[in-house]
Parts: structure tokens; sequence; C-alpha cells
């Protein structure tokens, strides 16, 4: 499909039907994830597929887990109007759902980043060349795009990474090397694919000096 109306209707997706995901679908996306660019080429992520039931009840446990903190800690959100709250239920119901059948999902993609120091010095003091997980990310969003190519809808969540380290050990990854960037599902959508509402680009975008918007 157009490669600009891929990007724009790659949505978050966190509702699925039971139809299964082909492998060579899966292999595709993870090929379209490792082409991806990454800071000095250093290609730091891994990726673990999650196909098996009794592996993605596992992750489901604590992704659930760490869901149910997460949602009954945050704070209660403020609304400018009707609109705006709609939207806010829409999405959280939607990220319930998933909390609650993330083992139903056909495939899980867990996104690792390796815990390596990162970032050099020289007489001047520490150098910053951004964060490591400046490397990982586009390969997350390479393989959301090329999924929604094929038809398949994902969703970028990151908050398992609370219970990263119980995740990890229960897939077997070597304690103490890896963390999660990100967590993927992967299926056939229940809903419909479209564009996610989102500010204009217009109203956050600098020409030559800060302030300068061609609104």
């Amino acid at each position: 499909m157009d490669t600009i109306e891929a990007i724009l209707t790659t949505r978050a997706m966190r509702r699925f039907t039971a139809e299964p995901v082909a492998d060579a679908d899966l292999e595709a996306c993870l090929r379209a994830a490792q082409q991806a660019p990454s800071g000095g080429n250093v290609q730091p992520q891994q990726y673990l597929v999650v196909t098996a039931a009794d592996q993605r009840a596992v992750v489901a446990h604590w992704y659930r887990k760490a869901f149910d903190r997460y949602e009954s800690s945050r704070p209660a959100p403020v609304f400018k109007d009707e609109g705006d709250a709609a939207v806010w239920k829409r999405t959280s119901d939607a990220s319930r759902h998933l909390a609650d059948h993330l083992q139903d999902v056909p495939a899980i993609v867990l996104f690792l980043q390796p815990l390596i120091p990162w970032g050099w010095s020289d007489d001047e003091g520490p150098m910053d060349i951004g964060r490591l997980d400046a490397s990982v990310y586009p390969a997350v969003q390479n393989f959301c795009v090329a999924a929604r190519s094929l038809g398949l809808g994902t969703a970028l969540t990151t908050v398992i990474r609370i219970y990263a380290a119980e995740a990890l050990d229960a897939l077997g990854v070597p304690p103490g090397r890896f963390e999660i960037a990100a967590l993927v599902p992967v299926g056939h959508p229940a809903g419909t694919f479209g564009i996610a509402s989102r500010k204009p680009a217009d109203a956050v975008t600098h020409w030559n000096r800060w302030g300068d918007k061609r609104r």
C-alpha cells in the first residue's frame, strides 16, 4: 500500500480477532524492523516473539498485573469538553480490554534493549550522544507500519516494564542483560484502521527559529 497512507493509518489496535497470524507475516515485519536506522548503526535491539499459548499466558499475567497497578494509580484526568472525555474513555476501555485479553492475541513481540553503558567522555567531560532507546524505537515503528501494510493491527505498549524482570525471567532471558523497550501485540484487528486524532503538524512546527510558525 502507499507508504504515507500506511503511516497515517497505523493507529493503536487493542482488540483482535481469533484469526492466527502467519509466521511469514511476522518475519516480514521483523525484516522491516531490522532495517530501521540506529545511532552509529549499533542495532542494539533483540526481538522475542511469543506465539505459544502457554508463554502468551505468562506474558499476559505480568502485563495485566502491571496494568492493574498503573490503572489504579494514574491521576484523574481533566477534560476540556465532552468530546475529549469520550476519546479518553474509548482509549481507556480499549487499554483495559487488551490487558484482560492479551493471552488471546496470536502473537506478542517484545523489543529488548541491552543494559550497557552508553556514551563517551573526553577531557571536557561526558558527551551526550543520545539515549540508546532512540536506536530501538525506530525498529518498533517500522514493525508496526509493516504490520499495517499487511492488514495486521499492533499497539506500542510499555506498561509491562513495571514487572519487566519477572516477565523476562519467565521467558528465559538472562538476568541483568536486557530491558523491555516495548511490547507489541500483533493480530487481525477487530476494529477498522483509520487516522488517529493528533495535533496538527503545523501547530507544533517551528521554522528556522523558535516561534516562527506557518499557521
